[in-house]
């Protein structure tokens, strides 16, 4: 294998390739990133079994300066090979392994490198995909609900199915949903989507898939879905993540969102989360930081005390308060998350009672249909005097 390439464009091809890898893999070559070189072009590729980004750079396009000059497949150490080529003095990369792909040669200007890898043979295959059944998605919506859901998911294995993204396809609608239990997101964004290539129910994408897929995916970039029984590959310009999806039912999640309340207030989310970001400074000093929020005579007041480092007091500017008076506890860091998700708009809180969940949506309904997001958090059951 031989050729050259542009630096900054191969780093960045490298470094998003790199995302699926993991430093220490149960499979030894899946700690390195595959680099091939065919006649079209360059393929970079990285897995670490549960998800597998590869990237080509294209022969034919002027942007890469890319000169091929022998073909081969080569694998080596992703977090060295990626600190070396960052750190080259020269535009300009060669890259050469030895003949029986043991070795490779990275030259840049002055600079040369020989690293240790292995033939490409022995990587793993990346799975087959029918392409024919490609669903199209918008790229910076879709990108949107990862990003106002995902930090709901669960981080406990002991319930896989609730460590990942559930998603719903309909033609002019995809909903999104992650819950850990304790709290939920929900977000409806508008779609047009042939009903022919929808041949499946829900389906649930491991966190770490959607959150790289956000981090790559460029917001003018086209994006298509392809969904099989086992595994969901998404399609961009250049690259192919490819993931396995998480195995078990998810919950039906639209019975726990509440119908009625009893008590709400609208408010600026901004204004609530600076208040909750000042009174988890003193919270976080407690072993179960816990918020108090205090609704009463039309006044909302956040309070932390019950605490040995001593306590907090502020008086929330709200918009409108209706219903009945209300105390109710919770974690300041799950509603910030929360609240962070709605971008500093306005938002409309309802409450059925101290023990049941919080309902977050935002005041004013958009006028695009099937464009909604929502919040669920539960309360904290707690035994102090306020």
């Amino acid at each position: 294998m031989k050729f050259t390439i542009q630096k900054d464009v191969f780093v960045n091809q490298a470094a998003d390739v790199s995302r699926a890898i993991q430093s220490k893999a149960t499979i030894a070559i899946l700690t390195g990133i595959k680099i091939t070189a065919t006649n079209s072009g360059i393929y970079l590729t990285g897995s670490d079994a549960e998800i597998s980004i590869e990237s080509f750079l294209d022969q034919t396009n002027d942007l890469y300066d890319l000169n091929i000059e022998e073909t081969g497949s080569i694998v080596v150490t992703a977090s060295l090979f990626n600190n070396i080529i960052r750190k080259l003095p020269d535009n300009k990369i060669q890259f050469e392994s030895n003949e029986d792909n043991s070795v490779l040669t990275i030259t840049s200007g002055p600079a040369v490198f020989d690293l240790k890898g292995q033939d490409g043979s022995q990587y793993p295959h990346l799975p087959e995909f029918d392409e024919t059944n490609q669903i199209p998605l918008p790229t910076k919506l879709f990108k949107e609900l990862i990003d106002r859901t995902i930090f709901s998911a669960s981080n406990q294995e002991n319930r896989p199915y609730l460590t990942g993204l559930n998603l719903t396809v309909n033609p002019t609608h995809i909903i999104g949903v992650a819950t850990d239990s304790h709290r939920l997101s929900r977000r409806i964004i508008p779609v047009q989507i042939n009903e022919s290539v929808i041949d499946f129910e829900s389906f649930t994408v491991p966190k770490k898939t959607v959150t790289e897929l956000s981090r790559i995916a460029e917001d003018d970039q086209d994006l298509f879905m392809v969904v099989s029984s086992k595994q969901v590959i998404f399609l961009m310009e250049n690259t192919i993540i490819y993931s396995r999806l998480l195995e078990g039912n998810y919950p039906d999640t639209n019975r726990l969102i509440p119908t009625s309340s009893s008590t709400e207030i609208i408010l600026n989310s901004d204004i609530l989360h600076q208040a909750l970001d000042r009174a988890s400074l003193m919270s976080h000093q407690g072993k179960n930081n816990v918020v108090l929020l205090n609704v009463v005579d039309n006044a909302v007041e956040l309070t932390v005390s019950g605490n040995e480092r001593g306590q907090a007091f502020e008086a929330i500017k709200t918009k409108e308060v209706t219903g009945d008076d209300l105390q109710i506890s919770f974690n300041p860091d799950y509603m910030k998350e929360a609240l962070r998700s709605f971008n500093g708009v306005d938002v409309r809180i309802q409450f059925q009672s101290a023990v049941h969940p919080m309902l977050i949506s935002s005041e004013a309904p958009s006028e695009v249909p099937h464009n909604e997001l929502l919040q669920l958090l539960t309360p904290i059951r707690t035994h102090h005097t306020y």
